[in-house]
């Protein structure tokens, strides 16, 4: 068992039973997969930079990425359907938390002028998602061995209801949200 998740189920679990008042334990919301992804813009002219960010994230999430297909022809981005144009991959119960852990201790520390994740993340069914410029924060990536600095997508999709349950959650497992800011309309 992991760090975070004997973390979720020795303390998160009571915390958001108090806050929340949950009659039963399975209401309770959970981390149900994070799924991450890379985009490669220019993968249509040059496929080393697929293969650069397929070894990037098998070496990132630890488990072998499903490369993404072009669905139609764009003549203006030469891009032709078929063509490889990234990668993703999806994490569930040991995995996910090890790289939940990984992304919360060593990878957004080590973001340049990180002032906090924004709130704004958060679509209104409790899902969480957020974007890193580079792949070099995590620090199995070895930048001698880079190509070309890629970023990539994480979605951390949970079962909560709510976004304030999931941000709760989150925030309980160490996630280092801003302050909220007042959204001018």
């Amino acid at each position: 068992m992991t760090r975070l998740e004997a973390l979720y189920k020795s303390k998160i679990k009571n915390e958001m039973q108090k806050e929340f008042n949950y009659k039963n334990c399975m209401e309770l919301p959970k981390i149900q997969k994070i799924v991450i992804s890379m985009g490669v813009g220019e993968g249509s002219k040059d496929k080393k930079l697929v293969e650069g960010a397929v070894r990037d994230m098998t070496t990132i999430a630890g488990q072998k990425p499903v490369i993404c297909k072009a669905r139609k022809s764009v003549s203006n981005f030469k891009l032709r359907e078929g063509m490889d144009i990234g990668c993703k991959v999806t994490l569930r119960r040991s995995q996910m938390f090890e790289f939940l852990d990984r992304l919360i201790a060593l990878a957004i520390p080590r973001v340049r002028d990180f002032r906090g994740l924004t709130p704004k993340g958060f679509d209104s069914r409790g899902n969480f998602s957020m974007g890193l410029n580079e792949q070099m924060v995590f620090p199995e990536i070895d930048p001698d061995k880079i190509t070309k600095v890629q970023g990539m997508n994480i979605n951390i999709v949970t079962s909560a209801k709510t976004d304030d349950e999931a941000r709760f959650m989150l925030k309980q497992f160490g996630m280092p949200f801003r302050a909220t800011d007042k959204i001018e309309d």
